[in-house]
């Protein structure tokens, strides 16, 4: 399956991991709200990029984050949503649903690859894209 943390996606590849995840009824019933989105019209694309990179760097590209499991919390960000969305929000979902092994540092390429990942998803909300 395409892997948004692999360093081969494409757009292709992106529209075919939105699908495999719009199956999961847990991860299709994350959507921005209206708070969301003032919230990045406020901040800009910029920064919540900046945001996504950081939570990424930091609470989930450890080999063993503080947490883990427990780390992203449901709401309170964009980002968050995000994360629920897309299977990126704990070490347990990455190797699940993206062959990201645990108990290794997640390399700063494929942290970008991620908060790419991520920014697609917010972008594709934000446009009320179908998936």
């Amino acid at each position: 399956m395409d892997n948004p943390a692999d360093n081969t996606r494409t757009r292709p590849a992106t529209a075919a991991a939105f699908a495999r995840l719009a199956r999961s009824k847990f991860r299709a019933r994350f959507h921005l709200a209206e708070e969301d989105l003032r919230y990045i019209a406020e901040k800009g694309l910029g920064t919540i990029r900046r945001h996504a990179a950081d939570f990424i760097r930091t609470r989930l590209a450890p080999a063993q984050p503080p947490n883990d499991g427990r780390q992203t919390p449901m709401r309170g960000h964009p980002v968050f949503k995000a994360q629920h969305a897309t299977a990126t929000c704990c070490r347990g979902c990455l190797e699940k649903w993206w062959k990201v092994p645990r108990g290794t540092d997640i390399p700063p390429a494929r942290q970008a690859r991620i908060v790419d990942f991520l920014m697609a998803w917010i972008e594709r909300e934000i446009n009320q894209l179908p998936v």
